[in-house]
């Protein structure tokens, strides 16, 4: 018979469990004993509580050897910062998966001490419930994690009437720096630096020493710069890389076949640099697949010049994939390879890994082969002028290509494009804006993207051609690395479904997401004037595709089986699926390697990391270089739209150039605004006036700071009516109770208390 552990112990089982959760993973089993008052032989009653409540997954025993319920997160632990959520708050998620579930978000407030963090960091950070009845979490950062939280990107700015001081660049890090003794001599007044801290003072600010100085605060290229040191980009090549890209001899033909005669060519934008894919169509002739279609996607053999584990190859690892900032890209390979033997340059021999991929007249893919070739592109073209041939207006090279090389292209198209519409992947309008930059380096303009049939067509075939990599590959039972989307979670769409009543529309809970209701949903907003807020509002319920050897599918695009396999030279999972696939259909010797072969999560882990890295370093440019377009129009009025609602303040997008900035709830008035989560909306306290997600505003440009990307606006347009919100009594917590005096009374009040 099985011992009770609470038979004359002095205390119950619920007085245990209660002294655990107050403990919130403080209390060893001395401490517990303590907490309850044991003494003697009652701690041994004590211990095989501990063991019954352990086993039966009540609770757990952390790496303090402290114990805490097993659904209650640590009070300190580490987090990710993962994503923003509808509302522009940042959320978190722990980074041991036993403790992933909960809602955490990154306390506003906490933002203002210590260094900032944003999406990718990992930091130690206090945990405490969300005010009034919201389950989850709010964290605090303690600090960030990595090296990022002891070198920090700051410009040192000089003071005639006190020391010098470092202003972080980060716009979310509002405390300054101090040089240390005899660091103010390694820079000049406005120069950007990387610092590390020398000092952690309790109270003042904390001193820093200068490690590097990376160039001018105020230089036109200044965005670029910050933003590749502060998200950590690595810029240039080791000496070993380039050595080993000087000694490359290119590759001759062998026994590759010879693809020569098929006029392939390559469609990019107008100031591309680099070319790695090439395109062809033509009419099926076999009778057996009436009215079909081959279509033949060649793409650069990196795999020919980067070989495993050699300079070049840890260095491509390493970087993950090329950055396109405004001004510049940063490139995964050195030049020659990017620009020169792995571009595939018009009138120039070049290797290639080609598909051929056979379609029925429906578009649907019923047959492919892979092929390692020797190919010559025929043409050159931009998008702009494929188009314009298609169109019927023309001129030179495109005009010569249209009938018997651009026509069939458009033909098999049509074929793919019928296919796609059956498949139903999602249809979200993201247009993207495009900075113009000069050769000085400064800003011309922003414009919007022009999206061309030209640029589907090129971009249905890439996908088709990734389809048939992850489908060849998984016939020879390789193991690949997979491109996968997971479906939304409930969460997100929990905070759509809420959302979507406020714009008179509404979303079923409990069926399963697919992206034909996405679209059902889009469609019927597209005529009205929320379309724009019900597109944003449904991409940020979206999950982030990433790479992975276990294949869940691509939820986005509606595939089963995806993978990377068409831009090898800017990202580095593509070139491991192209030498699994010449290791798996015999292509060379020069295939995937076992050693690479057993580390392929590994680098879809790492390459996922890189590509937020980049993206997040390519979005924070674009702001800074806007930034500085903008410094000279402060005061000018803009048009707008709320895009984002949080406790602290409104997001808004400008039309014209699509920038964003934040008009703090300080700015909007004497009236208390409350934060109405479900509708997306700051109310007003006394007179119901509501600013909304979606909202159309005029704002005034306050401030915009080119060093840190941020820009401050006023909003001009009055609140829309509405009924006040009930329970009038006070605002529900500090961040609502900024911006008028009576808020500032009432706190000062409640610390007399």
């Amino acid at each position: 018979m099985n011992e009770d552990p609470y038979a004359r112990s002095g205390f119950t089982k619920d007085a245990l469990i209660e002294a655990i959760r107050l403990g919130e993973g403080r209390f060893t089993k001395r401490e517990l004993a303590k907490a309850l008052g044991l003494k003697g032989d009652q701690r041994s009653g004590l211990k095989l509580a501990l063991r019954e409540l352990t086993d039966a997954g009540v609770i757990r025993k952390n790496e303090q050897k402290a114990y805490e319920m097993a659904d209650q997160l640590p009070s300190v632990t580490v987090l990710e910062v993962i994503d923003r959520d509808v509302d522009g708050e940042f959320l978190c998620q722990p980074v041991k998966p036993e403790l992933q579930g909960p809602k955490i978000i990154l306390k506003p407030g906490e933002r203002t001490r210590g260094p900032a963090a944003g999406v990718g960091d990992k930091i130690l950070a206090r945990l405490a419930p969300l005010p009034g009845e919201e389950e989850g979490y709010e964290a605090s950062v303690i600090k960030k994690l990595g090296q990022s939280a002891h070198r920090i990107l700051c410009v040192l700015r000089h003071n005639d009437r006190g020391p010098a001081r470092l202003v972080p660049v980060d716009r979310r890090a509002r405390h300054e720096l101090v040089p240390a003794r005899g660091e103010t001599s390694k820079a000049e007044d406005g120069d950007l630096v990387i610092v590390r801290i020398a000092s952690e003072r309790r109270h003042g600010l904390k001193t820093a020493i200068i490690d590097e100085v990376v160039g001018r605060a105020d230089s036109a290229r200044a965005g670029s710069i910050i933003a590749m040191a502060e998200h950590g980009v690595p810029d240039g090549f080791l000496d070993a890389e380039l050595k080993q890209v000087d000694d490359i001899e290119p590759v001759s033909m062998g026994n590759r076949e010879d693809l020569r005669d098929i006029p392939l060519v390559t469609i990019d934008p107008a100031d591309a640099r680099d070319h790695d894919d090439a395109v062809w169509a033509a009419p099926d002739d076999d009778p057996k697949n009436p009215d079909g279609w081959i279509v033949m996607v060649a793409i650069a053999d990196v795999a020919a010049y980067v070989t495993p584990t050699s300079a070049l190859d840890k260095g491509a690892r390493n970087r993950g994939v090329s950055v396109y900032l405004p001004d510049r890209v940063v490139p995964m390979l050195p030049e020659r390879l990017s620009n020169d033997l792995c571009s595939l340059r018009e009138g120039e021999e070049r290797p290639c890994l080609a598909v051929r991929m056979v379609f029925d007249r429906n578009g649907n893919q019923i047959g492919h082969r892979f092929i390692r070739g020797w190919m010559r592109s025929a043409a050159k073209l931009a998008y702009e002028e494929a188009q314009a041939a298609i169109d019927g207006q023309g001129s030179g090279k495109a005009e010569t290509l249209l009938e018997d090389v651009l026509k069939p292209l458009w033909g098999a198209y049509d074929a793919l494009r019928s296919a796609r519409k059956r498949r139903e992947p999602l249809e979200i309008d993201a247009p993207e804006r495009k900075v113009i930059v000069g050769e000085d380096g400064r800003v011309q303009g922003v414009r919007l993207r022009e999206r061309f049939d030209a640029h589907k067509l090129i971009e249905e075939m890439m996908i088709q051609a990734n389809v048939a990599a992850a489908t060849a590959l998984e016939a020879k039972n390789s193991p690949l690395i997979y491109r996968i989307h997971d479906e939304p979670g409930s969460e997100k769409l929990d905070t759509l479904a809420d959302f979507l009543p406020h714009v008179g529309l509404k979303w079923t809970r409990g069926e399963r997401p697919t992206a034909a209701r996405f679209n059902t949903l889009l469609q019927a907003a597209h005529p009205t004037d929320h379309y724009e807020t019900v597109n944003e509002v449904v991409l940020r319920s979206q999950s982030q595709a990433v790479y992975d050897t276990d294949n869940i599918g691509h939820f986005g695009l509606n595939l089963a089986k995806y993978a990377h396999f068409t831009s090898p030279i800017r990202r580095y999972a593509d070139l491991t699926v192209h030498r699994a696939l010449i290791r798996a259909y015999n292509l060379g010797s020069d295939g995937q390697s076992d050693k690479e072969r057993s580390q392929l999560q590994r680098i879809a882990e790492d390459t996922t990391q890189n590509e937020r890295r980049a993206m997040a370093a390519e979005r924070d440019a674009v702001d800074r270089f806007i930034a500085a377009w903008l410094a000279d129009r402060v005061g000018t009025e803009f048009e707008g739209r709320i895009t984002g609602v949080t406790r602290f303040g409104l997001f808004v997008r400008l039309h014209e150039t699509g920038a964003d900035g934040l008009c703090p709830v300080s700015r909007l008035g004497s009236e208390y605004f409350m934060h109405d989560e479900a509708a997306h909306a700051l109310v007003g306290q006394s007179s119901g006036g509501r600013y909304r997600l979606g909202m159309a505003v005029t704002v005034r440009l306050d401030e915009a700071t080119p060093v840190t990307g941020g820009l401050l606006f006023d909003i001009l347009t009055p609140p829309e009516s509405g009924k006040p919100p009930k329970g009038r009594g006070r605002p529900r917590d500090k961040y609502e109770r900024r911006g008028s005096p009576r808020a500032k009374k009432h706190n000062a009040r409640r610390k007399k208390r």
